[in-house]
This record gives C-alpha cells, sequence and structure tokens, in this order.
C-alpha cells in the first residue's frame, strides 16, 4: 500500500512539474496594455512583447501579410525590432510587473514604469513601449 501511494505521489509531482514547466514565462503591465512573454529558441532566449493599444499605428511592409506595428521582438544578442505577427503573447494569466519594479531572465531586463516599459537585452539593443510612442535602439 505505502508503494503505490508514493508511486502516485511521484507520478503527481512530475506531472505538476511538466505542467509547470508548461506556463507561459513572462508578464503583464498594470494597465495590462503590454504584455511580454520569453522563450527558449534553439538554446537562445527571445523576448516578444505585445501593446495592445497604440495612438497611432506604423505602416505595414509591403511583405507582410500579417499585423504588423504591435508586436516586439529581440534575442539575447541580437538586434531588436518590430515583427510581422498574426497572433499574440497576451496572457492574462502572467503576473503584473509592478510600477517601477524590474524583471530579469536570461540576459533581458524590462523595467515598468508609468510611463511605459523598457525592455533590452545583454547587447544593450531593446525598445521602449508606451500607448503614445514605440522607440527600437
Amino acid at each position: 500500500m505505502f508503494l503505490r501511494s508514493f508511486t502516485v505521489l511521484a507520478l503527481l509531482a512530475a506531472a505538476s512539474i511538466a505542467h509547470a514547466q508548461d506556463r507561459p514565462i513572462g508578464f503583464l503591465t498594470p494597465s495590462k496594455n503590454i504584455v511580454c512573454q520569453f522563450y527558449a529558441d534553439n538554446g537562445q532566449g527571445v523576448l516578444r512583447c505585445d501593446i495592445m493599444n497604440m495612438e497611432s499605428r506604423p505602416r505595414r511592409p509591403a511583405d507582410c501579410e500579417l499585423d504588423y506595428g504591435h508586436a516586439f521582438e529581440m534575442s539575447a544578442k541580437g538586434a531588436a525590432g518590430r515583427i510581422c505577427a498574426g497572433d499574440t503573447v497576451m496572457d492574462a494569466s502572467l503576473p503584473v510587473l509592478a510600477y517601477g519594479e524590474v524583471w530579469q531572465r536570461a540576459g533581458f531586463t524590462c523595467r515598468s514604469e508609468q510611463t511605459g516599459l523598457t525592455c533590452f537585452n545583454a547587447m544593450q539593443h531593446g525598445f521602449l513601449l508606451a500607448r503614445g510612442n514605440q522607440e527600437v535602439f
């Protein structure tokens, strides 16, 4: 009986760990207008942030058949930029990164402020996202 209970508990613990690893990694800003998710892609991290509402949206490039302007992405050591995306990383279950707080993971740093969100990588490439302005640096 003890062995069977132990086996069941071990299986439940393994399932719980696997489920925890499936959860998205990232955050929402307090306004819930900006969301970021981290992905491990081929051994290198990628950070994608989407802004839901902007005062103006840039013109979509001719080679983009999806949505353009709301999604920003960077790798841990590469340049940052807007991306052509037909999806969103919005997930209301992500934790909120309060104003004044910093989020860090795998070489990425993001700071949440009332004026917007600034994220950058180890090479100091990144973006500033706010309802009225989005800048890539």
